[in-house]
């Protein structure tokens, strides 16, 4: 009878003795202890510094205890949805391992309260999950959950933003002089702001605003899945210091969450954001029951234009970047089963006769979309640079939000022969 199939994390697992030996393994002699896989399926896990491993793959002969111990780094998750709830079990696992972090990690929560009367703060704290945002998922005895933003953010050494980036200008300004310029800061949140100089990413408006290094962690990343430590995947952006960039991988890496670090935030982050306007056009074929044909096409156009329009924007944006799981991996599993597409698709149903407004309160009980308002956003810049019949998918999809189109215009828009 045939083995079963291994997960992937087993199978970094099986390499551990070759990766972390001192003697010299080549490439060709790990293939070869492992001939039932083809090269090309292991080329990003198989580098010997191990960056993107699963961290108990990874030495921690870095790390100094006793008397000369170096200051622990204290981390705190700003947010506490769906998925900043997971991101905090993600990294509470990990600082309890690791010597060089303080075990608690606090999360910020906007506070609210319950049917039952208890504050969304306590609940957490009493019960240990997000009862919320994230039932039925033990976040770790050591996240702490705080409603006083600066308080939460105080004495921390690293920040993870991971809130509706809507939100993200209000709360900058409440921590302007509050955090220290040392602070590392890590975004989660997909989308951006648009001025009237133009586009600013939320990574840049971290910085901007808070006077800080900020990278990006975008991948294909259904947060209810990873909770129950499902496989997964995520890129880190980061810019120039690759050092901090390998601190934040071994922050999330789980045995089964591997996290990858590339040196192009505006690319990775891009890839986050715009997904989710595709997913939007995804979830509007989904509701008129066009099929799997047309879907593949959306998304297929779609990831065209996300590739332009970032490049468009940013020249210094790598191709590489769109085949890591910040690119299409992120944009298959959005267009899968993501928010954006479950709700597009009601709304495509509905005959385009129910806002999206409120089509949110009724199927995400309190988590918000960023499919529309991104497309909103999009739209703003395409308008402004004169950029529109670059790009049909993107425009087609706002003005179907808006109600200029139907639904169905969704795959009119062909007609549109894009001049990229």
């Amino acid at each position: 009878m045939a083995s079963p199939p291994r997960r992937v994390s087993s199978l970094l697992y099986s390499l551990s003795p070759l990766l972390l030996s001192r003697s010299s393994y080549t490439y060709s002699s790990i293939i070869h202890a492992l001939p039932f896989c083809p090269p090309l399926f292991l080329s990003p896990f198989l580098s010997l510094s191990s960056s993107s491993m699963a961290p108990e793959l990874q030495q921690e002969e870095d790390y100094i205890t006793g008397p000369e111990a170096p200051h622990k780094t204290r981390v705190t998750v700003v947010g506490s949805g769906n998925w900043g709830s997971v991101a905090a079990k993600l990294i509470a696992s990990n600082t309890l391992r690791l010597s060089s972090f303080h075990d608690e990690v606090r999360m910020w929560v906007f506070e609210e309260t319950l049917p039952s009367g208890e504050k969304l703060t306590d609940a957490i704290n009493r019960n240990n999950e997000n009862v919320k945002y994230l039932p039925g998922i033990k976040l770790g005895k050591n996240v702490v959950a705080d409603p006083d933003l600066e308080n939460a953010v105080n004495g921390a050494n690293m920040l993870v933003f991971v809130t509706p980036h809507q939100f993200m200008e209000g709360i900058c300004r409440r921590l302007v002089g509050k955090v220290k310029a040392d602070v590392e800061a890590i975004s989660l949140i997909k989308g951006m702001e648009v001025k009237m100089e133009g586009p600013c990413m939320i990574s840049t408006l971290i910085s901007q605003q808070l006077g800080i290094n900020c990278c990006v962690l975008m991948g294909a990343n259904i947060a209810n899945e990873i909770a129950v430590e499902k496989f997964s995947e995520a890129t880190v952006g980061y810019r120039e210091n690759k050092e901090i960039a390998q601190k934040w991988v071994q922050l999330f890496s789980t045995s089964y969450f591997i996290v990858t670090p590339i040196q192009d935030v505006e690319g990775v982050e891009l890839c986050g954001t715009l997904k989710n306007v595709v997913a939007i056009a995804a979830g509007f074929v989904d509701g008129l029951e066009m099929g799997n044909n047309t879907k593949a096409a959306i998304m297929r156009i779609g990831l065209r234009e996300m590739k332009a329009f970032s490049k468009m924007l940013f020249s210094s944006v790598k191709d590489t970047t769109f085949f890591e799981s910040c690119g299409v991996a992120d944009l298959i599993t959005t267009c899968l089963g993501g928010r954006n597409r479950k709700v597009a698709e009601a709304f495509a149903r509905s005959g385009g006769k129910r806002s999206f407004d409120e089509l949110e309160a009724e199927m995400l009980q309190g988590q918000k979309l960023q499919g529309v308002s991104t497309a909103k956003e999009v739209y703003e810049v395409l308008s402004h640079r004169g950029w529109l019949d670059f790009f049909p998918l993107f425009a087609t999809v706002h003005e179907i939000c808006i109600g200029t189109l139907p639904p169905s215009a969704i795959v009119e828009h062909s007609e549109r022969t894009p001049k990229i």
